[in-house]
């Protein structure tokens, strides 16, 4: 996969040079690249946003500069441009597993009151927001979202590791332990000592419903139940 990032402020990504996302990169599973799209405002300054026409708060994005920017990457038809933005769909997991399939990606990273709306509609086809609140820029957003989607690239790690992660399954992920057996009193269950694998998956499985009907009870709603685990949290409620 590549990534491409457009932003004012390039040495954000410096961040990504770090754990999974490095030795992605240097495993040749990812290859990330940054575009700092103020060298491509055509005006004397480099100014790359102005006042929005009609009045109101704050400065808009210029089309000019991200168009610029575009145009001097190589896309093709399949690949998915994204625009960071509070308006867009919230990213959940199921999104990190879509992502994670395409060979191309583009960030439109904003540093302002918002974009023009060409930008938006000419340019774009993903509108995404990493939840109901407002950041000082795209760039943490977009950080965010290529390290929940990198580490689902086959090779990136181990690919056991992220099947039973939290949202990956539908549910909330199972406790988990590791020695000492017995911490200060504090022991871990018995079943995960047993040796009995059938027991031990029903007990994770029944853990991720408790943990999931207590933390997040709207993710069961989707949740394919079996008559099973709806006695179980029957017994719960």
């Amino acid at each position: 996969m590549r990534i491409d990032y457009l932003t004012l402020f390039p040495e954000m990504f410096d961040i990504l040079n770090h754990s999974i996302m490095k030795r992605s990169k240097e495993k040749g599973v990812v290859q990330f690249n940054t575009i700092n799209f103020r060298d491509f405002a055509n005006n004397k300054h480099n100014q790359v946003d102005d006042y929005p026409y009609g009045g109101g708060q704050g400065m808009v994005l210029k089309p000019e500069p991200i168009f610029n920017a575009m145009a001097q990457l190589e896309t093709t038809s399949s690949t998915r441009v994204i625009l960071m933005c509070p308006q867009g769909k919230p990213f959940n997991q199921k999104m990190a597993e879509s992502l994670a399939k395409e060979e191309h990606l583009v960030f439109i990273c904003g540093h302002y009151e918002g974009y023009d709306e060409r930008i938006r509609t000419e340019l774009v086809t993903d509108e995404i927001s990493l939840g109901d609140y407002v950041l000082t820029g795209g760039e943490y957003a977009a950080i965010t979202m290529t390290d929940a989607i990198v580490r689902l690239i086959p090779d990136a790690i181990t690919q056991k590791s992220h099947e039973d992660d939290s949202f990956s399954t539908g549910l909330l992920e199972y406790p988990q332990y590791t020695r000492p057996y017995d911490y200060e009193g504090l022991k871990v269950p018995d079943v995960l000592m047993s040796g009995n694998h059938k027991l031990i998956e029903k007990w994770r499985h029944e853990e991720s419903l408790k943990r999931t009907f207590y933390r997040r009870p709207d993710l069961l709603e989707h949740y394919p139940l079996t008559d099973e685990d709806r006695k179980y949290l029957n017994s719960l409620k």
